[in-house]
C-alpha cells in the first residue's frame, strides 16, 4: 500500500512496514470511533480523526495492535514519543502520518480501491505484458520508470483510476488532482478551452502541453499525454508530468503502454461485470431464503452473523420512468450501489451490496445489543450515506429489521422493502425510514392493495362528500381532513385550509347534510379517518 501511494498522502511515523504483520498487509479500512467502537476486520488499517495527543495516540495504538491491527494513522505531524515507537516496534502495528490538506474522506477512498484490484477471484491472476490483470497501480509504477515521471492514469471522466510514485515531483494541480482522485473541474474546463481533448482524441501519438499553453498558474510542470483506446472507443488517457518533450524512444514506449493499459481497462471491465452478477445472484439468493440462503452467505463472507438489510430505491429515475432511458436509469442505480458499498465499506466491514430486482440492496453485518439500537444505528449510517452525497445519488433508503439468524433474514428484507415503499408513497419528506418508523402506513398501502385486489369503491360518506366536490366544485373533504387532523378544534382547523371559522361551521354542518357522518360519534370519525388515508395511498 505504502509502495502506492507513496509519500503523496502517508508517510511511516513509528514502526517498520517490513515487520510480519506490516507485510501480510491491509485487511480493512476503520474509522476510529470513541464512543461506539467498530469491529475491526483481520489487519484493519484505523484511521485515527481527530486523535493527535500522545497519550490518546498510544492507548489507540495499543488497542489496534491488540486487534491484529496493520496499523493506525493519524494527521501530521504525529506525536514524537518514545512510548508510541516501542510499541509500534513491539507489535507490527505501524503507525502513519496522513498529509495535511488530504481529507480522511480521500484516504479512505485511495485505500479501499486498492484493496479491491485483487478481489475478483482466488485464481493466479492473469498476467497482461507483464502485469497482474487489473493492476494498474502497477502499471502506472511500470510506465512512471520507462518515461521517468510521475503518471496518472484517467478515465473519460477525467477520475484517476491509478497513479505512479514520485508525484510529489509534479506540481499544486497534480497533488489536488491525486488527493481528490479527479481531475478538478476548473482544470477540465482549461483543458477543454484550450482543444486539448479534442487533439488527444484525434490522434494515436502523445501530445505535448508546455505550461504556458495551458495558462493555469497551479500547472508549473509540462504534460505529455495520450489517448487509452479500444479501436474507435476512447477508454481513458495516460498523463505524465515531464520537464522536457519525451524523445523518440520514450514516446513510441508510451505509445505501446497506451495500448497495454488498453488490455487491462478492458479486463477490469469485464470482471466488474462479472463481479456484479455474481454478487447480485449471491445477494438474490441470500435474500429469498430457501435452501441456498446458507450457501450464498457463506460465500459473501456473512454466516453465522447477525444482519440488518437496507433496500434503497432512487426517486426520480425510478418513480417517473418516462424521463429517462432504460440504460440510463439501470447505470444511475449501479453508481448509486457502488457509493453505498464505498461508504459501507468504511462503517460497516464485511457488507455487500448489490442491485437486485431494480433496488440496491445492502446487507449489513451487525452487533446485537440489549436495547434493540442495531436498526438504529443502520438508519443513521444510511442517512449520513444520502447527506453525503447530497443530490448526487436522489435515492430513499428503507431499513428492515434485525435478523439476528438466516431464517429471519428474508423479514428483514421484507421490512425494508415496506418501508423504503413508504417513503416512495411521498406522503412524508423523509429519506431514511425503518421499518418500525413507518409500520402504521406499511399496514395502509397493504388495505389500500387489498381494496384494489378484490375490487373495493370507496362508498361511505367520504366518497360521497368527494363525489359532491367534485360536481359542486366545493371542498369538504379537504374540510374534513383539517378538522380530523386538528382534533376536532375548528380554530385551528380553518387556518389549515385558510378560511374564516364561521365558513368553516357552516361546511362542517355540510358535511353532516351532504355525507350522512356523525361527526360526534367515535366510530363514525374513525371510520372517516381510515377512508380519507385510503384515498391518499
Amino acid at each position: 500500500m505504502l509502495d502506492h501511494l507513496g509519500t503523496t498522502l502517508l508517510e511511516v511515523a513509528a514502526g517498520e512496514p517490513t515487520l510480519p504483520l506490516a507485510e501480510q498487509g491491509v485487511g480493512g479500512v476503520v474509522i476510529h470511533d470513541p464512543v461506539d467502537a467498530p469491529v475491526l476486520p483481520s489487519r484493519a488499517l484505523v484511521l485515527g480523526v481527530g486523535v493527535h495527543e500522545p497519550d490518546d495516540v498510544l492507548a489507540l495504538l495499543e488497542q489496534t495492535a491488540a486487534a491484529g491491527g496493520a496499523g493506525l494513522v493519524v494527521r501530521a505531524p504525529a506525536p514524537a514519543d518514545p512510548r508510541i515507537t516501542a510499541v509500534a516496534e513491539r507489535t507490527g502495528t505501524v503507525l502513519l502520518a496522513l498529509t495535511r490538506g488530504a481529507s480522511w474522506n480521500q484516504l479512505a477512498t485511495l485505500v479501499r480501491s486498492l484493496l479491491g484490484e485483487g478481489q475478483v477471484g482466488t485464481a493466479e491472476p492473469e498476467s497482461l505484458g507483464g502485469v497482474p490483470a487489473g493492476d494498474l497501480f502497477a502499471l502506472a509504477n511500470a510506465i512512471g520508470s520507462l518515461l521517468d515521471a510521475p503518471v496518472t492514469i484517467e478515465d473519460r471522466s477525467s477520475r484517476i483510476l491509478a497513479f505512479s510514485g514520485r508525484q510529489d515531483e509534479a506540481d499544486e494541480s497534480r497533488i489536488q488532482t491525486i488527493l481528490g482522485r479527479q481531475v478538478p473541474d476548473r482544470f477540465t474546463r482549461g483543458l477543454e478551452a484550450h482543444g486539448v481533448f479534442r487533439q488527444l482524441y484525434g490522434s494515436d501519438r502523445p501530445v505535448w502541453m508546455p505550461p504556458d499553453v495551458l495558462s493555469m498558474p497551479e500547472v508549473t510542470v509540462s504534460r505529455v499525454a495520450i489517448a487509452v483506446r479500444a479501436g474507435d472507443e476512447i477508454l481513458g488517457t495516460i498523463w505524465a508530468a515531464v520537464d522536457a518533450p519525451l524523445d523518440a524512444a520514450r514516446e513510441q514506449s508510451l505509445v505501446d503502454s497506451a495500448k497495454l493499459v488498453a488490455l487491462h481497462l478492458l479486463r477490469m471491465r469485464a470482471g466488474a461485470d462479472v463481479e456484479r452478477r455474481l454478487a447480485s445472484e449471491l445477494v438474490a439468493t441470500a435474500l429469498e431464503g430457501g435452501p441456498g440462503t446458507v450457501d450464498a452467505l457463506s460465500r459473501l463472507g456473512l454466516a453465522g452473523r447477525p444482519l440488518v438489510v437496507l433496500a434503497m430505491g432512487l426517486t426520480e429515475a425510478d418513480a417517473e420512468p418516462g424521463t429517462l432511458s432504460l440504460a440510463r436509469r439501470e447505470a444511475e442505480r449501479q453508481r448509486s450501489a457502488d457509493a453505498l458499498a464505498v461508504h459501507l465499506s468504511a462503517l460497516h466491514p464485511g457488507s455487500v451490496v448489490a442491485v437486485v430486482g431494480g433496488v440496491c440492496y445492502a446487507v449489513l453485518p451487525v452487533t446485537v445489543d440489549p436495547i434493540g439500537a442495531a436498526d438504529e444505528r443502520a438508519a443513521a449510517v444510511a442517512a449520513e450515506f444520502l447527506q453525503r452525497t447530497g443530490g448526487r445519488v436522489p435515492g430513499m433508503i428503507g431499513v428492515g429489521v434485525v435478523a439476528p439468524d438466516v431464517s429471519a433474514l428474508t423479514r428483514s428484507r421484507d421490512s425494508a422493502d415496506r418501508a423504503l415503499r413508504v417513503l416512495r408513497s411521498g406522503t412524508s419528506s423523509r429519506r431514511v425510514a425503518r421499518a418500525s418508523d413507518v409500520h402504521i402506513e406499511s399496514l395502509m398501502l397493504q388495505l389500500a392493495d387489498l381494496a384494489a385486489a378484490e375490487g373495493h369503491q370507496t362508498s361511505g360518506p367520504v366518497a360521497r362528500l368527494a363525489a359532491y366536490d367534485a360536481a359542486h366544485r366545493t371542498q369538504l373533504v379537504e374540510t374534513l381532513r383539517a378538522w380530523l387532523d386538528s382534533f376536532g378544534d375548528a380554530i385551528a382547523a380553518s387556518g389549515r385550509v385558510h378560511v374564516h371559522p364561521n365558513t368553516f361551521r357552516y361546511r362542517l354542518r355540510r358535511i353532516g347534510e351532504v355525507g350522512g357522518i356523525d361527526l360526534d360519534d367515535a366510530d363514525s370519525r374513525f371510520a372517516a379517518m381510515l377512508e380519507l388515508r385510503l384515498l391518499r395511498w
